[in-house]
């Protein structure tokens, strides 16, 4: 509701607010708006984001009286917990102007901007909270951002659930006279919010809201605590000297061996050492052992996931949801697990043809190497061995892909198809967590800035794996604020107000119609780090990939600026905000685009293209539809039944839908780290990469740097971020296959996939354009 974004959280009230002693004014903390003029040059060379990012030297400039992100809020991990207690207090006061409204009929007309504002107040400190506790290097930080990410969520939870604010927002949507005001994007905000409300359990009786926030509270403390056993170390396997005899790697392999001899080998899941034995070893027992104790777990991580299945069903069940995937799924595009679950189905069933090929081809690589009877069984330990997984690579030869190219062929990209430019832009080094970190401008030739993106790109000791996109700021428009309405602090706090509202006045900027808060996103990757001895980073062809998707993400934050920072952006249908990411990864098939990477001047040497498809890319694929349907298993009613067995679930996947057998002793779902974030939703990336093939084939296949095409995309999908719903019809796809839009039920402007006969022959087209 009030932060989509922050997923559960706890309770509190005002009544437990301290009251604020430690608090001193270390700078004169004044409410100034920045400059409202805008903005970076039109005119600068690409090949700047080259030096820019390929050189190693640190290029931070010294600055006083300035923290993270340039606010001086953020100058201390002590200064996040005073803005953290600031911006609860904040909260309070506009919570209750908002109760206040049902007496004041001017103040029923700001119910909707007030409540965004409310929502953008907690999220900025929960979103920014949520970075630095996965970014920064030093632990009193991590320390500070997590108790401010609890703190908030917990007064979160309590307005998700507040009676009081939901009366009045019924009050709103109920009286035709304030519902006509509204336009589009304010009343798509309102109805987000309703639906958040009721889905929140509002109309609950006290005692069982009370549950609603005790569940929620738990589910927040267990996802925390799974995401962190799901990313831990597995015990090693230990392998005999005899069962690696006949290694085809002959550099590690050879060490492995001559090690073994004296003793005993420990190889831990995934080190190198297990990865060249699942590819090297022919002999089955090693590659069993190092199967096995990747793929186990420990009682005490089954029991914590199954803890957090069983709290999101009894969550559900209290609002009157059958399952947890029932209530997730209803403001989604899919609508219902019913639509998920016959459109996995449907992709099963297409699948499964082209992976028993690719199985089949496998056992009889395996009945040659054995002398074995015909066809053999590929077992889960097989298939690395007789199919070793190639390295994805680019189509045609491409210069080196330095980090620089890569950038600079993004920014030629983005300017090609929305006349947007990234720019290298200054930084101080107390902006910043980290040296490693540099911030780019995102220019639009015509509107000047439209925000930042601060890129954290190489590995380090203590920063999250993976790669991963932070909304820091959502846009808003805020010259519409009145903030002189907002009740005033009592006098023990207001000084300490102060640190909100000058936290929050930072980065607005004039534009043609209105004035706005800019977007301000981070990238996190783990790319390896430029040395002056090595030169500047070389990337895989997969490391592209991931940072063209992870930029896509940063785009649709940049163009889809709205009033309303509740749909801003990526703030929009969880099974609709991995499509212009997905888009971005199409582009790299295009030679038209992949001549970007290069220079006018290029001589170097370029990369060999290997433009074919990995013969065992369908197992993966239906590997990877297996587990968007354990995902809704694990999220349907049998979660909350007495006898509920993840691993049993897993293994009877497996025997009735499986083509590879279960492994008997595995829990592989311990490590299915999406099953918090992504939580019933994980089909998400199989239903946006069908959506993203029909984009793709219509607007971009036959011309992708089309100006035209790049302003439909950008005007019709991406500038509306959640706030008009993801229509992708016949201005996008000619079959007029629309995949759905971003409203509840009862607005009679917007459509589900439902409108046509319930999504049947829409999941086929879908279906079909995801092989296509």
């Amino acid at each position: 509701m009030l932060a989509r974004n922050a997923r559960s959280s706890f309770s509190n009230s005002f009544r437990r607010l301290p009251r604020h002693q430690r608090y001193s004014p270390r700078h004169d903390v004044r409410l100034q708006s920045r400059s409202l003029a805008t903005v970076a040059s039109t005119s600068s060379d690409d090949s700047d984001l080259v030096s820019f990012y390929d050189q190693p030297a640190t290029r931070h400039s010294s600055s006083s009286h300035t923290g993270l992100f340039g606010s001086y809020a953020l100058h201390s991990p002590d200064s996040f917990h005073d803005l953290t207690l600031a911006t609860l207090v904040r909260a309070h006061l506009l919570t209750e102007r908002i109760i206040r409204a049902r007496n004041d009929r001017d103040e029923l007309l700001k119910v909707v901007k007030n409540m965004d504002r409310l929502s953008d107040m907690l999220c900025s400190v929960i979103d920014l909270a949520e970075l630095i506790r996965n970014a920064h290097p030093d632990q009193e930080w991590v320390e500070s951002a997590n108790q401010a990410y609890e703190q908030l969520c917990e007064f979160m939870n309590v307005l998700n659930t507040h009676v009081g604010l939901y009366e009045v927002l019924r009050d709103v949507m109920l009286d035709p006279t304030v519902t006509k005001t509204l336009g589009r994007e304010a009343y798509q905000t309102a109805l987000i919010f309703w639906r958040d409300f009721e889905k929140s359990g509002v109309n609950l009786p006290p005692e069982q809201r009370d549950r609603f926030v005790s569940l929620s509270s738990e589910i927040l403390v267990l996802g925390r605590q799974f995401l962190n056993e799901a990313s831990s170390a597995r015990p090693p396997a230990t392998i005999k000297h005899s069962e690696l005899k006949g290694l085809k790697d002959q550099g590690l392999g050879s060490r492995l061996q001559w090690q073994s001899r004296f003793t005993q080998l420990l190889v831990y899941p995934g080190s190198l050492q297990a990865q060249m034995i699942m590819r090297s070893a022919p002999a089955e027992e090693p590659r069993r052992k190092v199967y096995v104790a990747s793929n186990s777990s420990s009682p005490q991580q089954v029991e914590l996931l199954e803890a957090l299945l069983r709290a999101r069903g009894q969550l559900a069940e209290l609002v009157g949801s059958p399952s947890f995937a029932h209530m997730a799924l209803g403001d989604k595009m899919a609508k219902s697990p019913e639509n998920v679950n016959q459109f996995l189905n449907t992709l099963l069933d297409h699948t499964r043809p082209h992976a028993r090929r690719a199985l089949r081809t496998l056992s009889t690589r395996k009945q040659a190497h054995l002398n074995t009877k015909p066809f053999p069984v590929i077992q889960a330990w097989d298939r690395d061995y007789y199919c070793p997984p190639e390295p994805p690579a680019p189509p045609i030869p491409l210069p080196p892909l330095t980090i620089g190219t890569c950038f600079k062929a993004l920014s030629r990209l983005f300017r090609h198809l929305y006349g947007v430019s990234l720019r290298p832009a200054d930084i101080s080094a107390q902006e910043v967590w980290h040296n490693d970190v540099r911030k780019l401008e995102v220019v639009d030739e015509k509107d000047g800035l439209l925000g930042w993106i601060y890129t954290d790109l190489y590995a380090r000791s203590g920063k999250s794996s993976g790669a991963a996109h932070y909304t820091v700021q959502c846009s808003r428009r805020t010259d519409d604020d009145d903030e002189a309405g907002d009740l005033e602090p009592p006098e023990s706090h207001r000084e300490l107000v102060q640190v909100s509202r000058a936290f929050e006045a930072g980065n607005r900027y004039r534009m043609p119609d209105g004035t706005f808060k800019l977007p301000i996103v981070v990238l996190l990757t783990e790319f390896s780090r430029p040395s002056a001895a090595r030169g500047p980073s070389i990337l895989e062809w997969h490391e592209v990939l991931t940072l063209f998707h992870e930029m896509g993400h940063a785009m649709h934050s940049m163009i889809g600026r709205t009033e309303y920072q509740n749909v801003s952006g990526t703030r929009c249908a969880t099974d609709f905000v991995e499509l212009p990411s997905i888009l971005m990864e199409h582009f790299l098939t295009s030679p038209t685009v992949l001549s970007l990477f290069s220079s006018a001047d290029d001589s170097a040497a370029r990369q060999v293209g290997n433009h074919h498809e990995d013969p065992c890319h369908n197992i993966d694929t239906y590997g990877q539809i297996l587990l968007a349907v354990l995902d809704q298993i694990y999220h349907s009613p049998v979660a909350t039944q007495p006898n509920f067995n993840s691993t049993a679930a897993l293994a009877q996947l497996h025997t009735t839908r499986g083509l590879i057998p279960y492994v008997e002793g595995t829990s592989w779902q311990t490590q299915f780290g999406h099953l918090f974030g992504y939580g019933a939703t994980y089909y998400s990336y199989l239903f946006d990469r069908a959506i993203a093939s029909r984009v793709w084939r219509k607007l971009f296949a036959k011309d992708p740097l089309n100006r035209e095409m790049g302003e439909r995309f950008r005007q019709e999908i991406l500038r509306h971020g959640g706030g008009a719903g993801p229509v992708v019809d016949d201005r996008i796809a000619p079959e007029r296959a629309r995949v759905g839009e971003r409203r509840c039920g009862g607005d009679a402007r917007g459509r589900a996939m439902a409108d046509r006969g319930r999504g049947g022959d829409t999941r086929k087209a879908l279906t079909s354009t995801y092989y296509q």
